[in-house]
């Protein structure tokens, strides 16, 4: 029985944030995972690049057993409908599942409390800061940096859709180190100047 992810894409939703880390799972997952989408109904959802999605789930219908739960970023994180999502981040956190945030949701995580006690990142810790208020604690803890991983959850600002999927593929071991490791110099560098593979 495959693993699933659960996607969650607001609408005008950042779709290269979430396509080098779901095509990598695919990749490197050899078919143990599959990718759900969830958003706020099951409406079709239309990313910032016009790509439309009739998302799986919606928060109502989101299946009890997951292995993990992406955030992805855009343009809409800060609308108030969008607070319905911190019900499902909640659940994913008590459960220890693999948590991940890119750009915008990646501060979203902050405004419910998420970032209070581990590393993390995002876009500009002082909009963070202004944003969540009383909720956020964690600055402390913000790293300028393209994408953070601590324990089981990972941070990334908005233009660290690499970093972020490598950072999120170590944390759910989809595959070991080296693997991932190859596929990101792979895409990082390009392909005449990455290491490839020893045969």
């Amino acid at each position: 029985m495959k693993k699933t992810i659960l996607v969650v894409i607001l609408p005008q939703y950042a779709d290269w944030e979430a396509a080098y880390l779901t095509s990598a799972v695919a990749m490197l997952g050899q078919g143990q995972y599959e990718i759900k989408t969830v958003s706020l109904s099951r409406d079709d959802v239309c990313s910032i690049g016009g790509f439309r999605v009739s998302p799986d789930f919606d928060l109502a219908s989101v299946p009890s057993h997951y292995e993990a739960l992406i955030l992805i970023g855009g343009m809409t994180w800060r609308d108030e409908n969008a607070r319905a999502v911190k019900a499902l981040v909640e659940d994913c956190c008590q459960k220890g599942k693999v948590l991940g945030g890119i750009c915008d949701a990646a501060a979203f995580l902050g405004t419910v409390g998420v970032l209070n006690n581990v590393f993390h990142t995002g876009n500009d810790r002082d909009d963070l800061k202004q944003w969540a208020g009383a909720a956020y604690t964690g600055e402390a803890k913000y790293i300028a940096k393209q994408a953070v991983r601590d324990g089981n959850i990972v941070t990334a600002n908005g233009t660290a859709a690499m970093e972020f999927a490598k950072e999120f593929l170590h944390a759910l071991q989809v595959a070991s180190e080296d693997k991932i490791m190859e596929w990101y110099q792979f895409h990082k560098l390009g392909y005449y100047t990455a290491p490839m593979p020893k045969m």
